[in-house]
């Protein structure tokens, strides 16, 4: 087989990262998709940068495997903590979802005072904040980690007194400051959107980087000449190292997607780790 026509790689630590990967299934109708939700170590936002950095790797063997043209990290926490390393060990075209959101969100704001919300090893390693600066040197950026805000998404609260109060909470930082944009720094968060435009307001824009990691893998693949060929019937696959039902019910409430019987599957850990990889990584 073609490498063109080889499915696209997508991974995130639980269900989040199906936020980018509705976004690529819908700018990019004619490739395939193998997703991959590590629901058992998830969140990856409380745990060390190390242990994130090994589930990475892993997972990213484990797509390569099977086999994949591309791999996106619909993660930011593994963005921030892994694409430097996963981009220096595997020889295939990585992209994370950090410097996508950043340019949208650059692009978004009027002046220049961008609020950034996230896990607390995305928010700690001040990625976003980096590639704003790198494209934006003027920018004002104000940092928050919403560590609450992923276990309530993993357990498929949307909406309601729990959700509403817990993200007031969590974002009273913002109340008051000059901030128009706020960049959804983790791929959760968009199922939170309605809750927290209200809480922000109409006159701050709400910028998911989901949308705009599709646009990047788009151009990538064009750049590289490794598009599936289009009219292409796509054939999705969806695994998890948590329960299936799980994954069934999100792809069913959140976008619709019919799923066939054998299209979700459970992945049990651990990993076995390539020798050259477990000699990269362990320390």
């Amino acid at each position: 087989m073609k490498t063109s026509q080889l499915p696209i790689g997508v991974f995130d630590s639980g269900v989040g990262g199906l936020t980018v990967a509705r976004a690529i299934q819908t700018q990019l109708p004619y490739e395939s998709v193998v997703y991959f939700g590590d629901r058992a170590r998830c969140p990856y936002g409380d745990q060390a940068p190390a242990d994130v950095l090994r589930y990475a790797v892993e997972i990213t063997q484990f797509l390569l495997e099977h086999p994949v043209k591309c791999i996106v990290i619909a993660c930011n926490t593994a963005t921030a903590v892994a694409l430097p390393t996963l981009k220096s060990m595997f020889d295939v075209p990585i992209i994370g979802v950090i410097k996508p959101g950043a340019q949208a969100a650059i692009e978004a704001s009027h002046n220049g005072n961008i609020g950034v919300i996230g896990t607390s090893v995305t928010i700690e390693s001040h990625a976003y904040q980096a590639a704003i600066h790198e494209i934006a040197p003027d920018a004002k950026v104000i940092e928050q980690a919403c560590p609450a805000f992923v276990p309530l998404v993993e357990r498929g609260l949307f909406e309601g007194q729990l959700v509403e109060q817990t993200v007031r909470d969590s974002l009273d930082s913002f109340q008051g400051s000059d901030v128009d944009t706020l960049v959804l720094g983790c791929t959760h968060y968009p199922m939170l959107s309605n809750v927290i435009r209200r809480v922000m307001g109409p006159a701050v824009r709400v910028i998911s980087s989901a949308d705009a990691t599709a646009a990047g893998v788009r151009d990538m693949l064009k750049f590289l000449d490794m598009e599936g060929q289009r009219g292409t019937a796509s054939d999705h696959r969806y695994y998890t190292t948590g329960d299936e039902a799980t994954l069934r019910l999100a792809l069913a409430n959140w976008f619709g997607t019919k799923v066939t019987s054998d299209s979700v599957r459970h992945v049990a850990l651990p990993f076995p780790l390539h020798p050259v990889v477990n000699r990269a990584v362990v320390r």
